[in-house]
This record gives C-alpha cells, sequence and structure tokens, in this order.
C-alpha cells in the first residue's frame, strides 16, 4: 500500500520541479550562480599570477622583503575570510573617511577573495619550487641556460604537476567560499537562496543551491583532473 502511494506521488513530484513557483526560483538562483561564477573567475585570474609574485618575495634573500611578505601571508592565512572581505569593503570610509558606492560591493570582495587566495597559493608554490632538487639547477647551468630559462622552461612546468592537487583542493574551496559575499550584501547564490527561502517559507531554494554548488563544484574537479593527466609526462 505505501509503495503503492509512493509511486502515485512520484509524478506529481515532477510536476511540482517544472512549476511556475520553480521555474522562479531556478531563474533567481541561476542569476546569482552567474556572480559567484564571476567573483570564481576574477579571483582565479588575478590570485593565480599574484600568488607566484608573492611566492618570490617570500623566497627573496632580502631580509626586509622577505618578513613584509611572511608578515601578509600570516595575516591573510589567520584571519577569516569574512573578515577580510568586511575590512576591505567598510575600512576605506572608517579609517579615511571615503565615501563607498553600492558598486563598490563587487570590487571589494574580489579584493578580499584575491588577496586572501593569493597568500595560499604563493605558500603553495613556494612549496613546489623548494621541492625540486638543485641538480636541476645545477644541469640546466651546464646547458647553458640563462636563470629565467631555466625557471620557466624546466622548473615551472615540473613545479605545475607536483603543485596541481594542493591546487584544485583550493580551487574547490574557492567555490564554496563566493557565499561569503553576502555578507556585504552581494547578490551571489547563497544569497539569492537565503532571500528566497525567507520569502517563501521553505528549504527548497537551498537544496536546489546545493545541488548547483555541487555541479559547479564537481565541473571545476574534472577539468583540474585533466590538467593533472596531461602533466603525466613528467613521471
Amino acid at each position: 500500500m505505501i509503495l503503492l502511494v509512493t509511486a502515485l506521488q512520484i509524478p506529481a513530484f515532477f510536476e511540482s520541479l517544472v512549476s511556475p513557483q520553480m521555474i522562479a526560483i531556478y531563474s533567481q538562483l541561476l542569476t546569482g550562480l552567474l556572480t559567484t561564477i564571476e567573483i570564481f573567475i576574477l579571483t582565479l585570474v588575478f590570485a593565480l599570477p599574484l600568488g607566484l609574485i608573492i611566492a618570490f618575495g617570500r623566497m627573496s634573500k632580502n631580509i626586509v622583503l622577505h618578513w613584509i611578505v611572511k608578515v601578509y601571508i600570516s595575516i591573510m592565512r589567520g584571519t577569516p575570510l569574512i573578515l577580510q572581505i568586511m575590512f576591505v569593503y567598510f575600512g576605506p570610509y572608517f579609517i579615511f573617511g571615503i565615501k563607498i558606492s553600492n558598486t563598490y560591493r563587487f570590487y571589494a570582495v574580489i579584493i578580499a577573495f584575491v588577496l586572501n587566495y593569493a597568500a595560499y597559493f604563493a605558500e603553495i608554490y613556494r612549496g613546489g619550487i623548494e621541492s625540486m632538487p638543485l641538480s636541476q639547477y645545477e644541469s640546466s647551468q651546464v646547458l647553458g641556460f640563462s636563470k629565467s630559462q631555466t625557471f620557466f622552461r624546466i622548473i615551472l612546468p615540473q613545479v605545475v604537476k607536483r603543485i596541481l592537487p594542493p591546487i584544485t583542493n583550493e580551487v574547490i574551496t574557492l567555490v564554496k567560499d563566493t557565499s561569503l559575499a553576502y555578507v556585504i550584501s552581494v547578490t551571489e547564490m547563497f544569497t539569492a537562496a537565503s532571500a528566497l527561502a525567507s520569502a517563501q517559507s521553505s528549504v527548497m531554494p537551498f537544496l536546489i543551491a546545493g545541488i548547483f554548488y555541487y555541479i559547479f563544484n564537481y565541473a571545476v574537479a574534472f577539468l583540474l583532473e585533466r590538467c593533472e593527466k596531461s602533466f603525466e609526462y613528467y613521471r
């Protein structure tokens, strides 16, 4: 009897998934998802190269530069990202008296995310670079390569191979961390889901948002796994 009732309810369940109310939820969440993707892409575009520059500063023989970068990394890794977002957004007003516009909200999120993730990427880069044996540098010197040629043609491709797994973990974390933009009312997917759930007194928007996050993360992990396989010839 229970199985019969359940079987009769299945078509009604699927019909509810394409009801006008659910379509409206999908539409609003997809709009939020576009903002989430924008935050994700811009963070990677700026944080990955910035992280490499910071890693060079961290390994610098200049003691002043070395300690400045070390303190910066320590602060970025030692304080919550949500606090950093709030500081970047409210800081200009409370510290310098600069008027904050609504458009600055999104820029503040990008700045905070880039500065935070660049610090993590820098340590990953540093670990990969310092793990390379000295014989690699000595051999390239014997072959007549300059320092820049040695790094970009010989060392960096091998470093990328070694750091891809931890980079993948950070990138997946970034997808989920984009939800922290809600703290300064940037309407990404989590913010949209929260507003819909509150307006409709339903948990369904959160469930759908969770599915969207999972699909997004799965796609990112799949692409990075393919990248790892493309570097297998370094074994």
